[in-house]
């Protein structure tokens, strides 16, 4: 039997999620509708999914970390590079004030765009282009959420993110990173805490891996 988006919440509060607006989020964005057709039974559960080109979703628990490390209070800006097809997207306009999302990929960006909107999510503006530079015609952001691995983060990121403001990245070369929370403060990043372990695809772009 598929499972239901409070099932899936319910394996993301016994994987040590704590934050209820997290929660709630996650009970009220179905992720069946934010994979392919024909993966959406098993949507519910805690696995990534293929979405084409050899990448995957990001694992529901793995997001749910990285989503709760930024500490979104509701009135946040926030900055995603690597939409996706939009559920991570979908949880983080849920939680803060709005979104801006940037993908590589035309196509999934594309996809993004469709399902996002048939789930009514509307503070969010989708970008195509090199996540690595950014959207800098948008910042200041409040927090900054990447979803691909890089041995630093990259400068526009940093550039971008206001001072008090949190950034969660996966932290390597691509294949095992330390998902790593960062702070801004005057003089550039601090490192705060490692969330977790984990593997990303690589991060690409002109501040990232060549394309």
């Amino acid at each position: 039997m598929p499972g239901s988006p409070e099932s899936l919440a319910e394996i993301l509060r016994a994987e040590g999620v704590r934050d209820e607006r997290l929660l709630a989020a996650v009970r009220t964005t179905p992720r069946a509708g934010f994979v392919p057709a024909d993966l959406a039974d098993g949507a519910n559960d805690d696995v990534p999914l293929p979405i084409g080109h050899g990448q995957v979703t990001t694992q529901p628990s793995l997001s749910a970390r990285m989503i709760e490390g930024l500490g979104l209070t509701g009135i946040e800006h926030v900055l995603e590079v690597g939409t996706g097809l939009g559920f991570q997207t979908a949880l983080l306009a849920r939680l803060a004030a709005d979104v801006v999302t940037i993908e590589l990929r035309p196509d999934l960006c594309a996809e993004a765009r469709n399902n996002l909107a048939r789930h009514g999510v509307g503070n969010v503006e989708v970008f195509t282009g090199d996540g690595s530079r950014g959207v800098p015609e948008r910042a200041p952001y409040d927090a900054v959420l990447v979803s691909a691995a890089y041995p630093e983060v990259p400068a526009p990121l940093t550039g971008q993110l206001r001072v008090g403001g949190r950034l969660v990245q996966p932290i390597g070369t691509g294949g095992q990173e330390e998902v790593v929370l960062f702070e801004r403060v005057p003089a550039g990043l601090e490192r705060r805490e490692v969330l977790t372990l984990a593997r990303f695809v690589r991060l690409h772009g002109r501040y990232g891996y060549p394309r």
